[in-house]
């Protein structure tokens, strides 16, 4: 996976009551390996949407898409053809080709109130290609820290607050 084109291997994981679209950047290859989003194993993700919603945290494919489905979230990504330079899952390795055409997601998908991404690179993908959007959420995407085991300074609780707080979850 070094050094080679790479096409986002997942469809976005989203329901007509959708009323929240989470962006990753691209699938880790720990994603790749196991075909599905944020599953490597010390990614937070899970752990803060099930703190969130004080759900039991999904462990496999189908769980996860039903704890989606039932708290009305979509999933994707923001880009969908890369080339990862490195051997490793970090963003700052992506050179970055294609962005997922996150307009058309939608258009179809009306319920979508809200867009969040969990790292800087999707909010600058984002930022880059859709400054001009139609779309006024995706004009200034939330901000959400992310689950990555590199970003360990805060422990999931302390971000499902946050993520809480600024997707308006009460």
């Amino acid at each position: 996976m070094e050094n080679e084109k790479l096409i986002h291997p997942f469809k976005p994981v989203v329901f007509e009551d959708s009323e929240i679209l989470i962006l990753g950047t691209f699938p880790s290859i720990k994603s790749f390996e196991n075909n599905f989003y944020y599953s490597h194993p010390r990614n937070q993700f899970w752990n803060i949407l099930s703190i969130i919603f004080n759900d039991k945290k999904p462990e496999n494919i189908r769980e996860k898409i039903e704890f989606l489905k039932r708290h009305k979230i979509a999933l994707w990504d923001a880009v969908c053809e890369c080339v990862r330079k490195d051997g490793n899952s970090r963003d700052d390795n992506l050179e970055i080709i294609k962005p997922c055409n996150i307009e058309n997601l939608l258009k179809t998908y009306k319920n979508i109130q809200k867009v969040a991404v969990t790292s800087r690179t999707a909010e600058n993908v984002i930022k880059k290609h859709f400054k001009n959007s139609q779309f006024s959420i995706l004009n200034s995407p939330l901000y959400l820290p992310s689950p990555s085991p590199l970003n360990a300074r805060l422990k999931p609780d302390q971000k499902a607050e946050i993520w809480k707080k600024l997707l308006e979850l009460t």
